[in-house]
């Protein structure tokens, strides 16, 4: 159905063209392209690789020690009472679900990092975007992945446009 309501608006755009005040030009972005490509996105990208790496050490520690304590478990349960086993077997699942817990934590945070650093650029990108589609005098922008083009030629493709002024933008604000 979204296909379909693209595929047709697009169509009217064309016959109507000049009617909407534009010579009828349409084009599209790659946004996941933009997002790659950008100033903006490789940083974000490196920032979350950062942390990824930093929390690295952490989980790898933790995860010998939860081996090391189950290593010791499995060697010594002949050996230990039945207090003595339970209360080891009861402080390795405990280590086990901080463990969990952690790793889990660590991965909601990256997620929610990511997405807003998506977000931020593709608010940014979109302001971008109308300022070129207005300056270059396009009737309309589509998404190339959300909005199904099925075909389109590289002369309509803004992506690298987009980037290129997106980059400029940013370098402005990231100097001030």
């Amino acid at each position: 159905m979204k296909r379909f309501f693209v595929l047709a608006v697009a169509a009217a755009f064309l016959m109507a063209g000049p009617a909407f005040g534009a010579d009828g030009k349409i084009g599209y972005v790659d946004l996941q392209k933009a997002l790659n490509l950008s100033q903006a996105g490789k940083e974000a990208k490196e920032k979350i690789a950062g942390k990824v790496k930093e929390y690295e050490g952490t989980v790898d520690s933790r995860q010998k020690e939860i081996k090391k304590l189950k290593e010791e478990l499995e060697k010594q349960a002949v050996l230990l009472s039945e207090d003595a086993r339970a209360a080891k077997e009861r402080d390795y699942q405990q280590k086990l679900k901080e463990f969990q817990r952690f790793t889990k934590d660590i991965q909601e945070e990256l997620q929610q990092k990511d997405a807003d650093f998506t977000r931020q650029i593709l608010e940014k990108l979109f302001n971008v975007l109308k300022d070129l589609g207005k300056k270059e005098g396009y009737a309309m922008v589509l998404e190339k992945t959300e909005s199904s083009v099925l075909y389109a030629d590289d002369s309509v493709d803004l992506t690298d446009q987009l980037i290129k002024a997106y980059d400029a933008q940013y370098q402005k604000e990231k100097g001030n």
